[in-house]
């Protein structure tokens, strides 16, 4: 089941749960609240709860601590840093905000970061005479908590940094994105609006303040908007489009007004990069630049392009059998869906084209287009085009002897296609 449509408040929330410093940030101030916590816990608790400790015993730990994960947090940021440079470099400059989203790396860096924190606090406390025995007794379980806590931490991220940023992992991140944003296009291609249709020559442009990437569409928003002032609008600027002095974000048929223009605007998020939460096409691309830049005389990496297309498929293929939800939602809204010809050009066009000269290559990617023909038989034509434009390509740039391979592999591919249509209709 494709994911859910999230609301345009969720959406905020999470996209800033993703940035490295706000979780660091929540977790210092934890680290924090539990250092200056410690004083008062002991008072509430109903049972006296202390034992005897050596002479800056905690001191000890919590200086152990403050040194140790001053290091640490340094050492992974240089880490990540790293691993954002190798995905830039050999992979795509675009899959680098998904490796910055990556859970696991920002809780590692966060938990670090909030121990020395917590350690730095104590320490500071302690000088100061801020607790009684029983508060110092709290203190030390807290920082034994603490190590565990950075122990595990620090097994896991050493585990996880054996595969972040390598080729594999970023295939699969941006893989993960691009079936993602398909999927939701695939369940609602027009977001809960009514489909695209020819705009009446009346309506009324609206623009965007500022140039810049459509990254997110508040349908629900424009229906508002519409029942209000009684207006039908034509979405333009879908998500991954330029929004500047040449396409609209949208047209407006009935009375524009300042409070119209404004609601409209307010609808539309505009950035200067595109993402991939909501653009059907930016996963795919991203995919397909990995494999076009393996093509590539200075990389030379056939392997990672087959690995591509078989990512691509995957992505392709889930889309393809996702069922589409035809509920309108919105009907006073108009969004254009998202076309399957756009799709498979961004994906196979490039890698038909750099890899034109690799039979292997051509073999994997006639192999891939025969199956997803044969998994969406009503869109099997599309499929069938790329194949031979990509076969056309290939017949200018092979030596005789791969030529006859692939135009083997090809016919293979395709007979088995034609084979299984008949038995579908047989049965």
């Amino acid at each position: 089941m494709a994911p859910i449509a999230r609301s345009p408040l969720t959406s905020f929330f999470l996209r800033l749960g993703r940035q490295v410093w706000v979780r660091a940030a929540v977790f210092t101030v934890v680290g924090i609240v539990v250092v200056l916590a410690a004083r008062f816990v002991g008072p509430l608790l109903p049972f006296s709860f202390s034992f005897g400790l050596a002479d800056d015993a905690v001191g000890s730990l919590l200086q152990i601590i403050a040194t140790a994960m001053l290091t640490v947090s340094t050492f992974s940021v240089t880490a990540m840093v790293t691993a954002f440079s190798s995905a830039t470099t050999t992979a795509t400059a675009r899959s680098t905000q998904l490796l910055i989203a990556d859970p696991t790396s920002q809780n590692a860096v966060s938990t670090f970061v909030g121990a020395f924190a917590f350690s730095l606090v104590g320490i500071v406390a302690l000088e100061t005479g801020y607790y009684q025995s029983q508060g110092r007794t709290i203190l030390f379980v807290a920082t034994l908590v603490i190590i565990v806590i950075v122990i595990v931490t620090l097994l896991r991220w050493i585990s996880h940094l054996s595969t972040f940023g390598r080729m594999a992992d970023v295939i699969d991140r941006v893989e993960k994105a691009a079936t993602e944003s398909l999927e939701v296009y695939a369940e609602r291609p027009t977001l809960g609006a009514r489909a695209a249709v020819e705009i009446p020559a009346r309506a009324r442009a609206v623009y965007a303040a500022d140039v810049g990437y459509v990254t997110h569409v508040d349908v629900a928003g424009l229906g508002r908007i519409a029942e209000r002032f009684s207006v039908d609008i034509h979405v333009r600027a879908t998500p991954g489009r330029i929004a500047d002095a040449r396409v609209p974000l949208a047209k407006v048929v009935g009375k524009l007004d300042d409070d119209v223009i404004a609601g409209i605007r307010r609808a539309f998020r505009i950035e200067h990069h595109r993402t991939y939460e909501r653009d059907p096409r930016f996963g795919v691309i991203a995919l397909t630049e990995i494999g076009s830049r393996a093509l590539s005389p200075s990389t030379n990496d056939p392997g990672t392009a087959i690995e591509v297309i078989a990512a691509l498929q995957r992505v392709f293929a889930r889309a393809l059998r996702t069922e589409a939800d035809d509920d309108v939602a919105h009907e006073h809204v108009f969004v254009p869906a998202p076309r399957l010809a756009d799709l498979v050009d961004d994906a196979f066009r490039p890698l038909a084209r750099d890899g034109a000269g690799l039979v292997e290559v051509q073999v994997r990617l006639q192999k891939c287009l025969a199956a997803l023909a044969a998994s969406a038989p009503r869109n099997a034509r599309l499929f069938r085009d790329a194949a031979r434009e990509a076969l056309q390509r290939s017949r200018r740039e092979l030596p005789r002897g791969d030529r006859r391979m692939l135009e083997g592999s090809a016919r293979s591919a395709w007979r088995d296609v034609a084979a299984g249509s008949v038995d579908d209709r047989r049965s």
